[in-house]
């Protein structure tokens, strides 16, 4: 499975492509930021983050996009710019026929780090030390993006197959009662 992250923000949208290796272990596939100038239209600034993203699904093609749900923030301006990039993902998503998965802070940091309470650099230092790689990927959008792909490595496969098997039992209950 190959998972793209992303970790929604207007001046910069952290993206990570993680997939599934051998025995298990997680390899990074891509790592970048879109950044959109402060001093542009905000709808032109939508505009750039759903063709970087669609470039994205074009070059890698996930099988699943885990985005960062929007918490809540203290600073609503902040949180209101958040959830813009975060509705141009889920539609970039549902128009590219791709599964969207929503995942809060407090899962991410509990999934990579095994504390929901970790900061920053805990998180950094795990995705880090998960994906193998020689150093912490730059800005930290970059790297919240990545932990957000492994929380769902992690999380949502477990969670898929709970509904897969709660669909298959509800099958075999109509079939059991037709005959």
């Amino acid at each position: 499975m190959r998972v793209l992250g992303v970790d929604p923000g207007l001046t910069r949208c952290g993206l990570g492509i993680v997939e599934n290796g051998v025995s298990q272990k997680l390899i990074m596939v891509g790592v970048g930021v879109i950044q959109t100038p402060a001093d542009v239209d905000l709808a032109q600034r939508l505009l750039m983050l759903e063709t970087e993203l669609i470039s994205w699904i074009k070059e890698f093609e996930p099988d699943v996009i885990a985005v960062e749900r929007v918490f809540s923030q203290l600073n609503i301006r902040t949180a209101m710019s958040t959830g813009q990039a975060a509705g141009v993902a889920l539609l970039v998503a549902a128009r590219s026929g791709i599964q969207v998965a929503m995942h809060t802070p407090t899962e991410v940091k509990a999934a990579v780090t095994g504390s929901g309470r970790a900061d920053k650099k805990q998180v950094a230092l795990m995705v880090q030390k998960l994906l193998f790689l020689k150093e912490i990927p730059k800005p930290v959008d970059a790297t919240d993006a990545l932990a957000l792909a492994i929380c769902h490595h992690w999380r949502g496969s477990g969670n898929a197959r709970i509904e897969q098997a709660v669909s298959n039992e509800k099958a075999r209950l109509k079939k059991a009662a037709k005959k």
